[in-house]
């Protein structure tokens, strides 16, 4: 995990923590658990999609697939519960890693968003991000690059993009410090920040939507995500 870069030592022997993993509240999932149900998550399909755990795949891996080649349709999966909301002098810290397989190309990457949004069935709807709250790093344009995202009631801010590549993983995180800023991270390295304008100040969700391009049937591979917020 790259919590460290991102000012978070969770605790582990002979490493001095600058935040005591007791002084936070604290989500994750591994995906080790069998089934997934909907006591975990809540699915919603966009005509069509599906989330399982991999058989084959080691540690751990969700697999959210569109099971469609036919354009924004897909499925999205929501934490059932929205525990996270930004508040002054309280700091979240958000990371997962995730990779996007049998897209063909990054020309018909499909339709991604991962991070955590307020309690919404259309996070992506209409080839756009149209939740009104929500943090995380999404693509509506087909074309694998990676937007970092932030809105408060529909005033949002857009970062720099970051290109995944077909079936490689990539580690996202972002940090928001209370309701100042936000720092986006991609495999650790700082890559935006936003400011209070786009910081929502509702319950948000840890949120994952994969959908197709049209083309063919993307699937998001989810190894694990994390979620923190201090006490």
């Amino acid at each position: 995990m790259y919590f460290k870069n991102m000012g978070l030592q969770v605790q582990s022997p002979g490493i001095l923590n600058p935040v005591d993993i007791n002084d936070v509240y604290f989500d994750f999932d591994d995906f080790q658990k069998c089934p997934v149900t909907a006591e975990d998550y809540t699915l919603t399909q966009a005509s069509t999609g599906t989330m399982a755990l991999s058989a084959g795949a080691d540690n751990g891996v969700l697999l959210l697939d569109c099971n469609s080649a036919t354009t924004t349709q897909g499925a999205q999966i929501q934490r059932v519960a929205a525990s996270f909301t930004p508040k002054a002098g309280r700091t979240i810290w958000f990371e997962t890693r995730i990779k996007v397989a049998d897209t063909g190309s990054l020309a018909t990457a499909g339709e991604i968003f991962a991070g955590l949004a307020e309690i919404d069935t259309t996070i992506i709807g209409t080839s756009a991000v149209s939740t009104s709250n929500h943090i995380g790093f999404s693509s509506v344009t087909d074309n694998g690059v990676l937007l970092a995202n932030s809105e408060k009631a529909d005033t949002g801010d857009t970062g720099t993009g970051t290109t995944i590549a077909e079936d490689t993983y990539v580690v996202l995180g972002f940090k928001v410090n209370g309701v100042t800023d936000i720092e986006f991270y991609v495999n650790g390295t700082l890559t935006d920040k936003h400011v209070t304008a786009s910081i929502p100040i509702v319950a948000l969700a840890p949120s994952f939507v994969m959908q197709s391009s049209g083309t063919t049937d993307p699937i998001m591979h989810i190894d694990y995500w994390t979620c923190m917020q201090t006490r």
